[in-house]
């Protein structure tokens, strides 16, 4: 599953770099920071479904949520919306 999660990232990072704005682009840089973390910390638990995945990030996220401007996080929360209907789609 883990395998599907950073290609899902991967493929979605080549896209946002090809095709976005600045702030889409700060988005991705910044939300592929908190993944990787994320990523990290799934490798050694026994759950890692989407389920698990998001409950991290929400966890991240709520983070985020108090280091960033408004607009900023608003950006990092869609470009996770984003993130995460690619890896659906692509575990579907």
């Amino acid at each position: 599953m883990l395998e599907l999660y950073d290609a899902a990232l991967e493929s979605w990072m080549e896209d946002s770099v090809s095709n976005s704005d600045d702030d889409a682009l700060f988005a991705c840089g910044y939300l592929q920071g908190h993944i990787a973390v994320v990523l990290a910390e799934l490798e050694v638990e026994t759950e890692q479904d989407l389920p698990a995945l998001d409950l991290k990030l929400v966890k991240c996220l709520a983070l985020a949520n108090e280091e960033l401007e408004e607009h900023d996080f608003s950006l990092v929360e869609a470009a996770w919306l984003q993130l995460r209907q690619r890896i659906v789609v692509q575990a579907a």
